[in-house]
């Protein structure tokens, strides 16, 4: 596997733009649009939050029962969420403006919003901005970057990430973008990722595949605990690097799972890192748990602890708080054989041995946790199983971003 610069635009026959269709301000990107010359398979995870998003509806309904999809137009600035039949109104307007201007089915066309809950779209502006995107329309990378650019809230950064792996002797790319930076506690999927490949595979394989690594990915991250309205991922296949298609059962399923895991996981931590208000990725590793269930469960308490959240922002090791959140988690634990340790560019340090505290410097511990990112090692001697979960830490900045957040 090779990685490369790039994202949503990086496979064959994909092309995007972004631009400022005037929903947030007459300075900042708002709107943007994927596109393939070719129809695609493909694969989704939504939010399991019971306030949904107009566009989760839209596009479950598009995943499921559509043999294709073909187009994305997202924007950002107002969620169209809790609005109604007007949302969902406006989801089909959207569809219908873009079928027109791409001259592809209406029920090719996948829809997303992130921003403020509770307002009405702009149709307006909305229908505009669809009518001058396919103009802006490009394969660069640029393209792919004005597009990452326009589906930002609260982010600092844009979000791309693109690989290569050879599949049957073909090269086969795959590439996405996505958005996150608050509200970030996901189940069954993230905020808004869009990801992209030319590979030619089955749509059973990819939602599969999807769903699994979706998992252990965005599933495995959080920010300040708040599971959004609108949490989305999409994967579109266009089959334009004429691969052998992929299966559950061909020998290539494995090595096109890898690639897509790399590409979600490394978004995954993107958002992670770029938390509201944070100065770290905080990443935490449960090793020797007795399934992976216990694992998992294990490892998110301590990355969404607040307390412990706090204490990496403080650059204190107070791995009582670790501990803590690990006896809160509800999960097996047998707490006199835990070791912990904290680990970063500036070493790695074994804090606690057999749930007792070692003779550990206070002083590279905190020298350690002065670095970014900060990665904390619970091993708890139950078995042979592991997880990983990413998180950040929690700063002052934080509550000044949410508190004035519709402003």
């Amino acid at each position: 596997m090779e990685i490369i610069k790039g994202g949503v635009t990086a496979a064959k026959g994909f092309c995007a733009a972004g631009l400022n269709a005037g929903i947030k301000n007459n300075e900042k990107k708002d709107m943007a649009m994927v596109y393939s010359e070719k129809p695609c398979v493909t694969a989704g995870t939504f939010t399991t939050n019971k306030v949904f998003a107009a566009p989760v509806k839209w596009d479950k309904d598009i995943v499921a029962n559509s043999p294709f999809a073909q187009a994305v137009v997202v924007n950002s600035g107002v969620a169209n969420a809790c609005t109604g039949k007007e949302g969902d109104d406006a989801c089909a307007a959207e569809a219908k403006a873009v079928s027109e201007a791409l001259q592809v089915p209406e029920s090719a066309v996948l829809v997303a919003s992130t921003g403020v809950i509770g307002a009405q779209l702009p149709m307006d502006k909305i229908c505009a901005g669809i009518k001058e995107l396919p103009k802006k329309l490009g394969s660069s990378l640029e393209h792919g970057t004005l597009a990452a650019e326009a589906i930002m809230t609260t982010d600092t950064v844009d979000k791309q990430v693109a690989v290569q792996i050879e599949v049957g002797g073909k090269t086969v790319t795959v590439g996405g973008m996505c958005k996150g930076a608050g509200m970030i506690h996901p189940n069954m999927a993230t905020m808004l990722c869009f990801v992209t490949t030319d590979a030619c595979i089955k749509k059973d394989a990819l939602q599969k595949m999807t769903k699994a690594i979706v998992s252990d990915t965005f599933n495995m991250i959080s920010v300040d605990g708040d599971t959004s309205t609108n949490d989305t991922v999409l994967v579109l296949a266009n089959g334009m690097a004429e691969n052998d298609i992929i299966t559950e059962d061909s020998k290539d399923y494995q090595t096109f799972y890898d690639a897509l895991f790399y590409v979600l996981r490394e978004l995954s931590k993107k958002i992670a890192g770029d938390g509201e208000g944070c100065t770290c990725l905080f990443e935490v590793q449960v090793k020797n748990a007795s399934t992976k269930e216990q694992a998992k469960v294990l490892a998110k308490s301590i990355v969404t602890s607040s307390l412990t959240k706090a204490a990496i922002f403080g650059h204190d090791a107070n791995w009582g708080r670790i501990l803590c959140a690990m006896g809160y988690s509800g999960a097996d634990l047998e707490p006199e054989k835990v070791d912990i340790y904290f680990e970063s560019e500036a070493g790695k340090l074994k804090i606690v041995e057999n749930g007792k505290a070692t003779d550990y410097s206070e002083e590279k511990a905190t020298e350690i946790l002065s670095k970014n990112p900060v990665i904390a090692i619970a091993d708890v001697k139950m078995g042979n199983e592991e997880a990983t979960a990413w998180g950040c830490d929690l700063t002052f900045d934080y509550v000044k971003i949410n508190a004035d957040y519709r402003s």
